[in-house]
């Protein structure tokens, strides 16, 4: 871009261009991708909340050595995708949380899967998948912790009865958000977390295992296999109109 200043006639020998700087312009993807890098993010960040029954006769802490044995394995291929969240293992039931990659979390449903399909009597039983949070801008949980919950916690009224399973589920995920800030704010990284005393830690923030069978047991939830399945079909399907020729009507 150039332009002619005041007092110079074309053709001068003393005319000058000035050149003016071209000033650098982004498109919305190269927005995107800078805002990312500042958030160190190397991926797209999801969150799982699922409920499952534990099976009979099965060690509280085998389903923790199942867990982190399994992390451990996902990581070698998933290089820097590390999982974060919460397993709560009451006496019949689990309620955990998930924070990673689609990748890792997608290997993890197809992991429990191929268990619940080849060993009936897999650790778990009856997982739901409660909901999954998509981008979400930043880790609740900084590490993963597991708690026995050792102790019942009593409620003046069962809830499954008096509300809808909508209001269960937002009760529900309310109360595992305000433990994940309570953990936040009092467990420090690198440390074992609360162990298995949340029960007389936060009370409150616990939910009855009568509410956890509630959810187990409830329809309307996906269950891994069904969510696998959706995930994997494609997302563009061929009309009977782009195959079928000549059409039944005219296009004009």
């Amino acid at each position: 871009i150039s332009f002619m200043p005041h007092g110079r006639h074309i053709g001068g020998k003393h005319d000058q261009k000035i050149l003016v700087p071209q000033i650098p312009r982004k498109n919305y993807l190269q927005h995107l991708e800078e805002k990312r890098r500042l958030q160190f993010k190397k991926f797209l960040l999801h969150r799982i909340f699922f409920v499952a029954q534990i099976s009979e006769n099965v060690e509280k802490k085998s389903i923790t050595d199942y867990y982190e044995q399994l992390f451990q394995f996902i990581l070698k291929s998933h290089l820097g995708e590390s999982v974060t969240g919460i397993v709560l293992i009451y006496p019949t039931t689990i309620l955990h949380v998930l924070e990673s990659s689609v990748g890792t979390i997608y290997r993890i449903l197809t992991d429990y899967v191929s268990h619940e399909t080849t060993e009936p009597d897999f650790l778990l039983h009856d997982l739901k998948i409660l909901v999954v949070s998509h981008n979400i801008p930043t880790r609740l949980f900084m590490q993963w912790y597991n708690s026995v919950i050792k102790a019942p916690v009593m409620y003046l009224e069962d809830v499954t009865q008096s509300q809808s399973k909508d209001e269960v589920v937002t009760e529900c995920l309310t109360l595992v958000l305000k433990l994940g800030m309570y953990l936040l704010k009092n467990v420090k990284v690198g440390t074992k977390g609360p162990g298995d005393n949340l029960h007389s830690l936060v009370p409150e923030l616990l939910l009855p295992e009568e509410i956890i069978k509630y959810l187990c047991r409830a329809e309307g939830f996906l269950s891994p296999a069904l969510f696998l399945s959706m995930y994997n079909k494609p997302i563009h399907v061929i009309l009977d109109a782009e195959v079928v020729w000549p059409t039944s009507t005219p296009l004009g």
